[in-house]
C-alpha cells in the first residue's frame, strides 16, 4: 500500500464520515499518509487536494519526501488554517481528537471563529483512530522494515545475553544491547531498554538502572529497535548463576501460555479471545494475579498501536496484522518473567517474526 492508496483510502473514510477535509497532526500518521519525517507539519486532506504544512526549516525536506503534497511555509500563529479553509472551501474539517491538545484545538477554533469565511466558519470535528485504522494492515514493505528493526534486537540479545553475570550492572547491560544495535543500523532505541534483576523483574516498566546482579536472580530485558521509523518490541527472561525451581516454574508456565497463543491465534478472532488463551493457562496454574497487564499489542511506526490483545479487546484480528505476544508473571519480592516476540497474522495463523534464543 504506497502513499497514493493509502490517501485514496482516507478519502473513502471521510466520504463516510461527510467530512471535507482532514486535518492530520499525529506524527506518525503524518509521515504514514507522506512520508515526511520532520517533527513538525500538519497535513490537510480533502477529496482533491493535499496540502503539507511546515515552517522554514523542513520546507525543502518535506518537497523531497512528499512530492504528492502541494508544501506551505507557516508559522505557529495557527492563523492559516482559515485561509486554508476559505481557499478549499471546506465546511465540515476533522481533527484528530487523541493527539491535539487542548490548548492547540483552542487557538484553532479560536483562528476559525475570529475569520471572515462567507460569515460562518468550518465545522471542527472531533475524529477518533481514522487513519490508525488504515495503518492496522503492514503491506510487504512495512513487513520487510519491521522484520529489519526486529532482526536487530534478535542479533543484539542473542550477542549479549550469554554473557550476563553475577556483578553486572544493570546499566551496563542496556548499553551494550544499545550499543549492539546502533551499531548495527537502528536509527534510535524504540523505548528505553528495560533490564530488571531480581526483585526488580516485578516491575513490567522497570528502568536499567545501578542494581547489581546477583548469582541465581531472573533477569528481564525488555527492548526494542527503530529503523527507517519502524519499532521491534523484544522480551526475554535469562537466569544467571544456578537454575532455581521457583524460575522453572515460572518460566514454563510463561512460556507454555505464550507458546499456545502463538499456536492457537486465528483470523477473525477478537483480541479478548486471543489474550485468554494465555491468562487462562497463567491463571490455572494459580498466577493470574501476578498477570497484570494485556497480553500484546500491534507494533508498527508506533510501539503501541492497534490491534488490542487484551481482555476486553473487541478488534477483530485480520490478515495482514502484525501484533506481539507477551505473557507474564510477576511476584513482589523475587522477580518476574515475560517472554515476547512478534507476530505477523498470514493465511489465517500467525507467523514469528522474532527469532532471538529463548
Amino acid at each position: 500500500m504506497g502513499i497514493e492508496q493509502r490517501i485514496r483510502e482516507l478519502r473513502r473514510k471521510l466520504q463516510m464520515e461527510e467530512l471535507d477535509a482532514m486535518l492530520i497532526s499525529n506524527a506518525d500518521n503524518r509521515r504514514y499518509l507522506s512520508g515526511f519525517t520532520g517533527s513538525s507539519g500538519y497535513l490537510v486532506v480533502t477529496q482533491k487536494e493535499l496540502i503539507l504544512l511546515t515552517d522554514f526549516r523542513y520546507t525543502e525536506q518535506a518537497s523531497n519526501q512528499s512530492p504528492e503534497f502541494r508544501i506551505e511555509r507557516v508559522g505557529g500563529n495557527y492563523a492559516w488554517l482559515p485561509n486554508i479553509a476559505q481557499e478549499l472551501g471546506i465546511k465540515k474539517m476533522g481533527f484528530e481528537s487523541q493527539d491535539l491538545t487542548f490548548a492547540t484545538h483552542a487557538l484553532f477554533k479560536d483562528n476559525l471563529n475570529e475569520s471572515n469565511i462567507n460569515e460562518r466558519p468550518p465545522s471542527f470535528i472531533p475524529t477518533n483512530g481514522i487513519v490508525e485504522t488504515i495503518r492496522i494492515l503492514k503491506d510487504g514493505h512495512e513487513l520487510e522494515l519491521l522484520t529489519h528493526a526486529i532482526g536487530l534486537s534478535d542479533n543484539a540479545i542473542n550477542k549479549i545475553a550469554p554473557y550476563i553475570e553475577a556483578g553486572t550492572r544493570e546499566s551496563e547491560i542496556a548499553w551494550s544491547l544499545e550499543k549492539d544495535m546502533r551499531d548495527g543500523g537502528a536509527e534510535s532505541l524504540a523505548f528505553d531498554i528495560i533490564v530488571g534483576s531480581g526483585s526488580n523483574g516485578a516491575l513490567p516498566h522497570h528502568r536499567a538502572g545501578e542494581k547489581v546482579i546477583q548469582d541465581g536472580d531472573a533477569v528481564v530485558i525488555d527492548m526494542g529497535a527503530r529503523y527507517e521509523g519502524y519499532n521491534s518490541d523484544l522480551t526475554r527472561t535469562v537466569i544467571v548463576g544456578k537454575l532455581n525451581e521457583t524460575f522453572s516454574e515460572v518460566y514454563e508456565i510463561v512460556l507454555n501460555a505464550q507458546l499456545s497463543a502463538i499456536e492457537n491465534v486465528r483470523e477473525g478472532m477478537t483480541g479478548g479471545e486471543v489474550d485468554a488463551i494465555s491468562r487462562n493457562i497463567i491463571t490455572e496454574a494459580g498466577y493470574g494475579d501476578a498477570f497484570g497487564h494485556s497480553l500484546g499489542h500491534g507494533v508498527g511506526l508506533a510501539v503501541h498501536e492497534n490491534p488490542r490483545i487484551s481482555p476486553n479487546s473487541i478488534d477483530v484480528l485480520q490478515n495482514g496484522m502484525v501484533f506481539t505476544i507477551e505473557p507474564g508473571i510477576y511476584i513482589n519480592g523475587w522477580g518476574g518473567v515475560r517472554i515476547e516476540d512478534v507476530v505477523v497474522l498470514e493465511n489465517g495463523r500467525a507467523r514469528v517474526i522474532s527469532n532471538a534464543e529463548k
